[in-house]
């Protein structure tokens, strides 16, 4: 029987569904959108069925986000936390409730299907069991919601005969069990349970009173609309900010290799900081990655922040707005609680630099912290008296007058452990903490290594062992030996040094206590493994956590290509010619120039990148050099930027030589190849170059013939990014493409090297480099934008292009293995290995050797690192910090 319902004339929840569903066996529904249907369907009297209840909805699942159970996982989780349930949580506290209790009991089952697939689910009905064992169907909205009942009008049609139950469940069937259907996340189902019970902590002062991390982090875009944070990543900001509750403050080197998310780890716990105090938290980055931590603190952390102009010395904040100035002593007044100076500033000393060392920070963040250094300090020469070049001059001084103080670097030994050790001694200023007072043993570099890397022994006597324990004393959460002492001495948790004369007042048991450490102390209990904190990749991927029986981080394995000789493209004969023009010309430069190296070094590697970069820088050196015809009348000081006729025709022979065939650049079809025919394109892919003529030929090259109706993003300075569509040029925002490759409207992108740092592109599965970067480590860093977390693929590929005889192929023969072993001994590849490269560059292949064989075959100080992660429940958290609160308190100014 056909009976028919409308909102206008009945109560359709009192008179349709819920006298359905009072005792019904089972309950099978086809939804709407999953994130907007959750609670709608929790408004139904689902408690009242005594049997099982399916649903299926749909999203804007793509239909890739399914392929993999880790890749639906994210991306279900990312579309709740779009659709942002905590603001309907306030009044429907009890619908999230019930809805978890279902969920969790198994009463409740939800399978989520993409929308590509059927599109857009407006086709809503279901099939009630009764309790009788009957079967009714229904057609239409049935949501017991106050929009839905009372806001609108609604229709429904409902037909128990035998032909319209089996043709809805048919319907649903065929959704629920289609390959691309796939259970509800977990992680959504957890937060349902936690906006249930979700409470606003309304003020900052309130907040203050029991400063709990998750309560303001847990909503920040991070988590709502990023992935989240990797439990390495929680522990440390957890520790971090204990740590500064006490008096000495946090006052550690964060050393994790690179990929493992550091930005993110100090800066959250520069969030922290911040809410609990007035004092300014500075940031001291390199110039090049100013723009990049604003942007990720305001896309991943809302959280406001100023950067200093040091050529208009003016402030500008998160919203472009520039503060200006009366001049250098301006950057004392930031405008916001956060400011981020750029590091050269510091080692060029400024004028300004001296108005910073003047205030009282609450946090100081370092970033490539191991640039702070002592300057006539070699790894080969670690006796020579050591003097501290300006950067660390400049911590070492505002170190004292800082509450906590955070370390970034991915090497902090690059050779030798005195590196190491020089990064705590910039802590240790103002904090006993970290290497006991003035005159603590620990004081003595040389003499702490030797104790530490185990080449000297402690001391047997009591008296002298006492004095390496005690100066620093370890916290009690070392161990229970230390919490005994602490207690049996009366030293609080804040207490860093235990007076000597305090040997004399132990008792028996726990002067053996201490005896027992002797063995151990030095390995186990030395300040280097209490202040750097280094977590490797490996590490992560191999170890354990044992709450979840999962490694600690998804293992994401890396596909190379081109790494063997036999993968490197053949040198054509006429860029064989080209190279033969550029090494004539830089002779002849070289007879009256000493930086005709330089300009081969430069030449060669553009070409090697692409013929139409090379050609770019050619032909300006034609046009902006001025012409001479004898270069001795000059002066030695007037001989730069002057060419020979000579010169000249030699240039242009090589100019000539890739004009002809700019249009068949072996690079160019080996990217199409790979895009198209090896199918990388349809995984995401990034494509990187040094030179930003380089990405933007590329990219108008494959709109115009092999992707013209690709959206092909371009991303570099902020004045050159855009998107490139049938051979024309947008400009864009660096942040839009950054959306767009979230969203997965953007397959390609094409980047220099401001794309390498501080973009998140796990939607992206596939990496070229065009060329490869003369400091190493840049592969690190471009591998990092997708090998990270929330990278949706198990394994990530990555094409290293090359031409055979070039000079990164001179350079790749004779490292490769080397460099491999360094990083597997570093986590990274330290700076100096840049020097090495150039060097085979040109041709100081013995040079080069030699820097590279001082490398130690085993890593010097391995062991002396804290690898600690715990399980850090952020995600359970019910209390939150108002986002106006934390808001408007980190933009009060310095």
């Amino acid at each position: 029987m056909i009976r028919r319902f409308s909102s206008r004339q009945d109560d359709l929840g009192s008179s349709f569904l819920e006298t359905r569903l009072d005792g019904a066996q089972a309950y099978d529904r086809i939804a709407g959108y999953f994130s907007s249907s959750l609670l709608e369907i929790a408004g139904e009297a689902l408690e009242d069925v005594d049997g099982p209840v399916r649903i299926v909805c749909n999203s804007d699942l793509d239909p890739r986000d399914v392929e993999t159970a880790r890749a639906a996982h994210q991306a279900m989780r990312q579309e709740w936390c779009a659709s942002e349930p905590e603001r309907a949580a306030h009044d429907h506290s009890d619908r999230f409730r019930r809805l978890y209790q279902l969920l969790t009991s198994g009463q409740l089952e939800v399978r989520v299907l993409p929308a590509e697939k059927f599109g857009l689910m407006h086709g809503k009905a279901g099939v009630v069991t009764l309790a009788d064992g009957s079967e009714t169907s229904f057609l239409g909205s049935a949501n017991a919601t106050a929009s839905a009942w009372d806001a609108n009008y609604e229709l429904l049609w409902e037909d128990d005969s035998e032909d319209a139950t089996a043709w809805v469940r048919k319907e649903f069937e065929a959704l629920w069990n289609h390959r691309c259907a796939v259970p509800l996340a977990d992680a959504v189902v957890n937060d349902i349970g936690r906006l249930a019970n979700r409470t606003v902590i309304g003020s900052v002062e309130d907040w203050r009173d029991d400063p709990d991390p998750a309560s303001a982090s847990i909503e920040l875009p991070v988590f709502r609309e990023g992935f989240g944070l990797w439990e390495h990543q929680k522990y440390f900001v957890k520790r971090a900010f204990e740590a500064h509750q006490r008096p000495q403050g946090a006052r550690f080197v964060l050393a994790d290799m690179v990929g493992l998310g550091k930005t993110l780890q100090v800066t959250l716990s520069a969030l922290l900081m911040a809410l609990q105090s007035e004092k300014p938290i500075l940031i001291l980055t390199p110039k090049q990655l100013l723009w990049q931590w604003q942007d990720e603190m305001t896309e991943l952390l809302d959280m406001p922040s100023a950067v200093w102009d040091s050529q208009k010395r003016q402030w500008i904040d998160e919203n472009g707005i520039e503060h200006p100035s009366a001049g250098h002593e301006g950057i004392a007044n930031c405008p916001r609680r956060v400011g981020l100076v750029s590091q050269g500033l510091i080692t060029h000393q400024s004028e300004a630099a001296a108005y910073l060392k003047k205030l009282e920070y609450e946090c100081v963040i370092v970033d490539e912290a191991h640039k702070a250094r002592r300057k006539n300090r070699t790894p080969f020469r670690p006796s020579e008296e050591p003097n501290p070049n300006n950067l660390m001059e400049f911590l070492l001084s505002v170190s004292s007058s800082t509450k906590s103080m955070l370390l970034a670097t991915a090497t902090p030994v690059q050779l030798h452990p005195l590196e190491a050790w020089d990064l705590l001694a910039i802590l240790s200023q103002g904090s006993d903490a970290v290497l006991g007072n003035p005159w603590s043993e620990w004081r003595d570099a040389e003499k702490a290594l030797r104790v530490v890397m185990g080449s000297e022994t402690l001391p047997e006597d009591d008296l002298e062992f006492w004095s390496w324990v005690r100066n620093p004393l370890p916290p009690a959460d070392e161990g229970r030996t230390f919490e005994l002492i602490r207690r049996s001495l009366d030293l609080g948790s804040d207490d860093a040094v235990a007076p000597g004369n305090l040997w004399d007042r132990l008792s028996r048991a726990d002067k053996q206590r201490v005896r027992r450490k002797r063995g151990d102390f030095a390995q186990h209990h030395n300040p280097f493994i209490r202040h750097i904190v280094r977590r490797t990749r490996d590490y992560l991927e191999d170890t354990i956590n044992p709450e979840t029986g999962e490694p600690y981080m998804d293992p994401i394995e890396v596909e190379l290509h081109g790494e063997d000789s036999g993968e490197s493209i053949p040198l054509p004969a006429y860029l064989d010619d080209a190279y033969d023009h550029a090494e004539e010309f830089c002779e002849l430069l070289g007879e009256r120039m000493q930086a005709a190296g330089f300009m081969e070094t430069m030449l060669l590697r553009r070409v090697g990148s692409t013929i139409y970069a090379g050609q770019k820088t050619a032909e300006r050196i034609l046009q902006d050099w001025t012409p001479i015809e004898n270069p001795e009348s000059l002066g030695e000081d007037k001989q730069n930027k002057t060419i020979t006729p000579e010169e000249e025709e030699s240039l242009r022979s090589f100019v000539e030589a890739l004009e002809t065939n700019r249009d068949r650049d072996p690079k160019y079809q080996h990217v199409v190849d790979y895009l198209t025919g090896r199918g990388w394109l349809q995984e995401g892919c990034i494509v990187f170059s040094k030179f930003y003529e380089s990405v933007r030929w590329l990219g108008q090259q494959l709109s115009e013939d092999a992707l013209p109706d690709e959206k092909i993003g371009l991303y570099g300075a902020r004045e050159k990014s855009g998107i490139i569509q049938n051979g024309s040029f947008t400009l864009r925002p660096r942040k839009d493409l950054k959306q767009m490759v979230r969203r997965g409207e953007l397959r390609l992108l094409l980047g220099t090297q401001s794309a390498s740092e501080g973009l998140n592109l796990q939607r992206l599965s596939t990496l070229i480099n065009l060329d490869l970067p003369w400091n190493p480590t840049r592969l690190e860093q471009r591998k990092g934008r997708i090998q990270r977390i929330g990278q949706t693929s198990d394994t990530v590929k990555i094409y290293n292009m090359r031409y055979r005889g070039s000079v990164e192929d001179r350079v790749h023969q004779m490292l490769s293995e080397r460099l491999q072993q360094i990083h597997n001994l570093f986590g990274q590849l330290p700076d100096f290995v840049e020097t090495a490269w150039k060097k085979v560059a040109v041709n100081k292949v013995e040079e080069a050797r030699k820097t590279i064989d001082k490398v130690p075959k085993q890593h010097p100080f391995e062991l002396r690192y804290e690898k600690g992660i715990d399980t850090v429940d952020w995600e359970s958290c019910t209390d939150v910090l108002e986002e106006e609160a934390r808001r408007e308190r980190l933009s009060v100014g310095w």
